[in-house]
């Protein structure tokens, strides 16, 4: 079955590729993304991250059938700067990130993602690093996890799974995703387990999160990116849930709203701002493909230009 990534016609729109640009593919995956910008990039070059060698390996091949004017690489995305200075690349035309958990590592069971399916707890991106879920859920301390789980799930009963969790782990170890998923479920009360979604979505996520360092990445990639880009330049960015999405708005917002001053104070010149939103409200799934892929029902594009012309080249 082909994979078809979210946002897909929205988001490279809104790139507005070049035929001879430097793009940046922070999240290549199966490489929806990145096939889209070389089929429009003929003559340019693109830097693709992910932590998933899996995802390299079978997204090298559909690329090379496109072009070869592609570099893979396996390294979080929160090293942008280190690896396109290394490569000795500045300003770039154009940035895409894809956050989040792609649909080919949900759906291999083994990998640990999902609360559906009994696995070893894993939820890596990176097959390579130490730190796993089964990790976080049997060391972390009792403060932690509360921490974690309200901080990176917005569970609201965070304290109660965080203590039951400390509970079971202390008669024996919780080593499989329907493991922790059955403890999450005696935890909270009742009436949540009648409403529509599973009670254990926000406690996969928030220890996701965790193991993956994901919004750490986010945050310097986001500011790194602007950096990044020449005057005309433009970041796209899909997220997928409403802790990503508030970092990226409140990011571009920054960068491209004017601030607010107390009107009964003298304002001393105008402000410039380097950088112009693309598009105010976030782009979200049409009718057309939230019937065909049920992953894009909480998918949100945002967009930035980058206008001015200083750049820091640090």
């Amino acid at each position: 079955m082909e994979h078809k990534s979210v946002l897909l016609e929205e988001s490279i729109t809104m790139l507005d590729v070049k035929d001879d640009g430097l793009y940046v593919d922070c999240t290549l995956g199966r490489g929806g993304h990145s096939s889209a910008i070389l089929k429009r990039c003929t003559h340019g070059h693109l830097y693709a991250f992910d932590l998933d060698q899996a995802a390299i390996a079978e997204s090298s091949p559909i690329l090379q059938k496109i072009g070869n004017n592609f570099t893979c690489i396996h390294q979080p995305f929160g090293n942008m700067k280190e690896v396109l200075d290394s490569y000795g690349i500045g300003r770039v035309d154009g940035i895409i990130m894809d956050l989040g958990v792609s649909s080919p590592q949900f759906d291999d069971t083994s990998r640990g993602f999902s609360y559906r399916h009994d696995a070893r707890l894993d939820m890596r991106m990176n097959q390579e690093q130490e730190l796993d879920a089964c990790t976080v859920v049997n060391e972390y301390s009792q403060e932690d996890l509360m921490r974690i789980l309200h901080d990176y799930g917005e569970e609201p009963f965070a304290g109660r799974i965080a203590s039951k969790i400390v509970r079971e782990r202390e008669r024996k170890p919780i080593n499989t995703t329907l493991e922790l998923a059955d403890v999450i479920k005696t935890a909270v009360p009742a009436y949540v387990l009648k409403k529509k979604g599973h009670p254990a979505k926000q406690s996969f996520q928030a220890i996701r999160i965790e193991v993956n360092g994901e919004l750490k990445q986010l945050e310097i990639a986001l500011q790194e990116g602007l950096r990044r880009l020449k005057p005309g330049g433009r970041m796209c960015v899909i997220t997928f849930h409403s802790l990503e999405d508030r970092m990226v708005k409140q990011t571009f917002r920054r960068a491209a709203v004017p601030q607010k001053h107390d009107r009964r104070l003298p304002v001393l010149g105008e402000e410039k701002l380097e950088y112009q939103l693309l598009n105010k409200k976030p782009i979200t799934a049409s009718e057309a493909e939230l019937a065909y892929n049920n992953r894009a029902h909480s998918a949100k594009l945002r967009g930035i230009k980058r206008i001015g012309d200083q750049y820091e080249n640090r």
